[in-house]
Parts: structure tokens; sequence; C-alpha cells
């Protein structure tokens, strides 16, 4: 379990920028982190609906 969770932040850390926090404030960094996985959860599911 941990395994896929640490390759997921591993990905927006390599590819979404978020080494680091862009906004201060816990509120807009929680957005940040939620738009974040809007666009992972977009790129994966087209890559799935492309392979299927």
């Amino acid at each position: 379990m941990r395994g896929r969770i640490e390759k997921i932040f591993g990905t927006w850390k390599r590819s979404y920028g978020l080494r680091r926090m862009r906004w201060r404030g816990l509120a807009k960094a929680a957005m940040q982190i939620r738009l974040t996985a809007i666009a992972y959860n977009m790129n994966r599911s087209l890559k799935i609906v492309a392979a299927g």
C-alpha cells in the first residue's frame, strides 16, 4: 500500500511542482493539493481510456 502512495506523491513532486507549496496558508495549500490531484487523475484517466 505504501509503495503505491509514495509513487503518486513522487509523481506530484516531479511532474506537478509540489516540491514547495505555492501559496501561504492552510486553506490555499489544501487547494493546491486538490488541484494537483484533479490534474493527476485527469491525466491518468486519459491514459487508461487510450490504452483500453
